[in-house]
């Protein structure tokens, strides 16, 4: 058998520079790359320490264990006890993930007649199991699996990050209301130019039972100036709240969106109550979100303050 040490030397330091930078992404910590290349070979050079029998003393659980710590001391550093053993758990669980992911497509290709071939009972009647994963398979298998990781982590922390956004939203026009989530967008500024009252984005088909017939499509094709235009005045009983708010679009084009005055309007976020009067609810003819997730965008000046603690009456209300 022919062993290629460059090559192994080479495969383990891509691997371990690549676990490495994924536990700086999972712990959001920017190491410098001279750290992370100087762990890297660090941990390189002990895979290769194992073709030398005379070191063979080396391959105990104690000495792997402390090899990590040694490898995240020098891509991290230490700044405290607690942040040392976060980027430690986070450390082994990405190993873990790649090294799961790596025997599960392993035993997930293999035919019946492969898994037999790798058991087999020992004289004290035990049952044991022979794994043998090839080196390109491995390496291949690793990137596929590392990637798959980082994608399901990336898309775990943008729900997390918009469940802390999402509140719910009631308001209140005559006898009518409408109840629905919504989404904090941070970077909302859209406000009507003359009065800088701010604008909540609701959906439009969310007041399809109090709109005229046909408006929601209508206002999905543009043009809602013609709506108030073309409506006559026993045709809607809230004609006199309807306002028309410019706004500059995605193209940098001027446009109107057609917005209704609300008496009320409470949202609760955060185990918080926000009421507001000084409001305008501007209506999308579509969806805001594919996924249903939220169907109004809430205006940040509307969360401003400390707001009233949501008591389980509140909610329920």
């Amino acid at each position: 058998m022919v062993v290629y040490i460059d090559l192994i030397f080479l495969a383990n330091l891509l691997i371990d520079g690549i676990l490495l930078a994924l536990t700086a992404w999972m712990r959001r910590i920017k190491p410098t790359w001279w750290r992370l290349i100087l762990s890297s070979v660090t941990g390189a050079l002990y895979v290769v320490m194992m073709f030398v029998p005379q070191l063979s003393f080396l391959y105990t659980f104690l000495i792997k264990f402390g090899l990590s710590l040694i490898m995240l001391w020098i891509a991290f550093g230490f700044v405290s006890l607690q942040s040392y053993i976060r980027n430690l758990t986070a450390f082994y669980m990405v190993n873990f993930a790649a090294a799961g992911g790596i025997i599960g497509v392993h035993y997930l290709i293999q035919n019946s007649g492969d898994v037999f071939r790798g058991i087999w009972y020992t004289t004290s009647g035990g049952l044991s199991f022979e794994l043998k994963v090839g080196f390109w398979f491995a390496c291949i298998t690793f990137f596929v699996v590392v990637f798959a990781f980082k994608a399901v982590q990336t898309s775990k922390r943008s729900i997390d990050q918009r469940q802390t956004l999402l509140g719910n939203v009631t308001v209140w026009i005559g006898d009518a209301s409408i109840t629905c989530t919504g989404l904090l967008d941070t970077g909302n500024q859209l406000c009507d130019p003359l009065t800088r009252t701010p604008v909540m984005v609701m959906e439009a088909a969310l007041w399809d039972d109090y709109l005229p017939s046909g408006w929601s499509q209508r206002l999905l094709d543009g043009e809602p100036d013609r709506l108030i235009m073309d409506l006559m005045p026993e045709e809607f009983l809230w004609q006199d709240r309807l306002r028309l708010v410019p706004y500059r679009g995605v193209n940098r084009g001027a446009a109107f969106m057609l917005a209704l005055k609300p008496d009320l309007v409470k949202i609760e976020l955060d185990g918080k109550l926000y009421e507001s009067t000084k409001v305008l609810i501007g209506l999308d003819g579509g969806t805001l979100s594919g996924d249903k997730a939220y169907r109004a965008i809430i205006h940040p000046s509307l969360t401003e303050g400390e707001g009233m603690p949501l008591h389980r009456s509140d909610a329920a209300s």
